[in-house]
């Protein structure tokens, strides 16, 4: 279930990628434990022979943009991939595409349990993330983001402006006590 970019299921800085998601002290969430990029990719290849940015749009794609790799691990993951004897690359239109060899096959096979693992343990992540009253709530978050910055910008005098400043922060406010609420003992 391929969720929709844009404001309607997030906005922009919000959810689980975004730079206000729980506060600045936040520990950004893992996706993935160490080794398992190597699974992951391996297998986004064995269903289709990919390049690099591929790669990296098809993992976010399958994450509902909850996860975007970075270079910095999808590229060194197929260079390792294709050290082993896993992958191979050919040059396609001036792009390295990697296809899966006889050698990752067979070690997909004897690793299987490992790439369900991965990828149902991933699947709950994302599906906590997004499931249920969360989804409602991410779209709410977008509406309202996006209602107000378009008022912002439509505004024709800065008193407009603070007029929406001030109910944002009275939003704020409001959001900031039931999460108190939450966190009390026997709420």
């Amino acid at each position: 279930m391929p969720r929709p970019f844009g404001w309607n299921s997030f906005a922009f800085g919000f959810g689980p990628r975004g730079f206000f998601w729980a506060g600045p002290r936040a520990r950004r969430r893992q996706w993935f434990e160490s080794g398992d990029m190597k699974y992951v990719i391996l297998k986004l290849v064995k269903d289709k022979p990919r390049h690099g940015y591929e790669v990296m749009k098809e993992l976010e794609e399958q994450l509902h943009g909850c996860y975007s790799p970075s270079p910095g691990t999808v590229y060194p993951t197929l260079q390792l991939l294709e050290d082993e004897g896993l992958v191979g690359a050919k040059d396609v239109n001036g792009k390295k595409v990697y296809e899966i060899t006889d050698a990752g096959r067979k070690f997909l096979d004897e690793h299987r349990d490992v790439v369900d693992d991965i990828f149902d343990r991933v699947r709950e992540a994302v599906d906590r993330t997004l499931g249920g009253g969360m989804a409602d709530l991410n779209r709410s978050l977008g509406r309202l983001a996006r209602a107000a910055y378009r008022a912002g910008w439509k505004a024709r005098d800065e008193a407009t402006r603070q007029r929406l400043v001030a109910i944002l922060d009275r939003a704020l406010g409001e959001v900031e006590a039931v999460a108190e609420a939450a966190r009390s003992p026997g709420a």
